[in-house]
């Protein structure tokens, strides 16, 4: 098992020309985990983005969730553990629903339909992204906040991949710190 990669491979040549690649980093991959096809360089971005934004999400609702919960206001504590308090229907349809529509319409519009003609379809069968298809724009824009220009546009990518990469780690110490202490981000249980 090799493992130093070569200096360089068509993943890592195109994933240095992505969004994302910003001062004070520039590109940053210190453990060299960049994948070597740009297929999977694609896949790769698809998830940072999709998770980015969950998390920018995710982080907006612990601050807000602990302290206004109008949904389900007898359901308080620590934003990690509430969800474990809210009863089984309400989470098919409130949480599990939206996110299980959500989900279909992105695979529909980024995802080749998987073939499974053969005994033996292979891994590239059932996650191939679309040609024509740029990881995270599922054209939904209702506010037409999306520049027009090329340096508008990687301006905008360069500010989404970047704050969801912070959110990302920004939810995972607001679980960890209330998971291990029990208490609100705030240090108390909201009132």
């Amino acid at each position: 098992m090799q493992l130093i990669r070569p200096a360089t491979t068509e993943g890592l040549e195109y994933a240095k020309t992505m969004p994302g690649i910003t001062a004070p980093f520039g590109y940053f991959d210190p453990l060299g985990l960049t994948p070597e096809s740009k297929a999977d360089v694609l896949l790769w971005r698809e998830s940072e983005i999709i998770h980015g934004r969950v998390s920018m999400m995710a982080a907006a609702g612990f601050l807000v969730q602990e302290n206004f919960h109008p949904i389900f206001p007898g359901i308080g504590g620590p934003a990690a553990m509430q969800l474990d308090l809210v009863p089984a229907p309400y989470i098919c349809f409130l949480l599990l629903l939206p996110i299980f529509m959500t989900e279909t319409t992105r695979a529909r519009k980024g995802w080749l339909e998987p073939d499974y003609s053969s005994q033996a379809a292979s891994d590239a069968t059932v996650r191939t992204l679309r040609e024509d298809y740029t990881p995270g724009d599922l054209d939904f824009d209702p506010l037409g906040m999306k520049p027009k220009d090329a340096a508008g546009l990687l301006q905008m990518q360069n500010k989404e991949i970047n704050n969801g990469r912070l959110a990302m780690l920004a939810v995972a110490g607001m679980v960890g710190q209330e998971l291990e202490t029990g208490l609100g981000l705030f240090g108390a249980y909201p009132a």
